[in-house]
């Protein structure tokens, strides 16, 4: 499957691109730097554990997953090329990593989830338990569906147009469709940038097409499956036959195709 986001290219408002020292970072490393490099590598939902500011290994095996999936050099170092990806690609709350720590809170930093849900969460920095999100209601131009903000609505746009911006609108629709599955099974991430960034799950992190910008249509569809139309009819995986060579996902039970997609779970 491929999967794109220009969304993460942008850098959070007023965000300095230099925003890392100059020092490039390694394992046994800690200060400031690796507390930023956590608190990125979180927010897109490649690094779990607690952020201390002590590069482990859990920092350097999340690290490299970061770099495989961008095709960047796979050396678990973040030298200037994987910062200035990284800046790109996520953003970072200083003030309240920071906060958090000089108060001793566990905490966590993940995309697309409600600061105020991410603290005092256990495990020093474990994935926020999932929220109930409230029933849907129609969007206006004003409004933003219950559950969801504009950056995750942002994410999943770039997300439909890379991966069936030739499908169908109902084979869009149902893209994202299986993107809100995913963050609402208890077996991925529970967030739209989690889910997205997950490594391994989508080959356009990978390829270069996770910077191109979607149309309104798009958008459209995000909207409508998060409006409750699933014309994936609940599937949690999706593949194109012709391309396909992973005898796993073939292996996996077909619910319906819808252009060029077959949807399973």
């Amino acid at each position: 499957m491929v999967l794109v986001c220009s969304f993460m290219m942008i850098s959070s408002e007023g965000e300095k691109a230099d925003a890392f020292s100059n020092q490039v970072i390694q394992h046994g490393a800690t200060g400031e730097d690796v507390i930023e490099l956590q608190s990125r590598l979180q927010y897109i939902g490649y690094y779990n554990g607690k952020i201390d500011g002590v590069f482990g290994w859990g920092t350097y095996w999340a690290l490299r997953n970061f770099q495989y999936e961008f095709g960047l050099p796979i050396d678990g170092l973040a030298g200037s090329e994987t910062k200035e990806k990284l800046v790109k690609a996520s953003k970072y709350n200083e003030q309240f990593v920071k906060e958090q720590i000089q108060k001793g809170k566990k905490f966590s930093h993940y995309g697309g989830t409600d600061l105020n849900q991410q603290k005092g969460t256990g495990g020093g920095g474990g994935q926020p338990a999932k929220q109930d999100k409230p029933a849907p209601q129609k969007p206006t131009a004003a409004n933003t569906p219950n559950g969801y903000s504009q950056n995750d609505i942002q994410i999943m746009a770039n997300a439909v147009y890379g991966e069936a911006r030739g499908e169908p609108y109902e084979g869009q629709v149902a893209v994202a469709a299986v993107i809100l599955n995913r963050i609402d099974s208890p077996s991925f991430p529970n967030t739209a940038a989690g889910v997205i960034f997950e490594p391994g799950a989508f080959t356009a992190v990978a390829d270069g097409q996770i910077y191109l910008t979607p149309n309104e249509k798009a958008r459209e569809a995000v909207l409508d499956a998060i409006n409750g139309w699933d014309p994936s009819s609940n599937a949690l995986y999706y593949f194109n036959p012709v391309t396909a060579t992973s005898d796993w996902i073939w292996s996996r039970p077909q619910i319906k195709q819808i252009g060029k997609h077959i949807f399973c779970n």
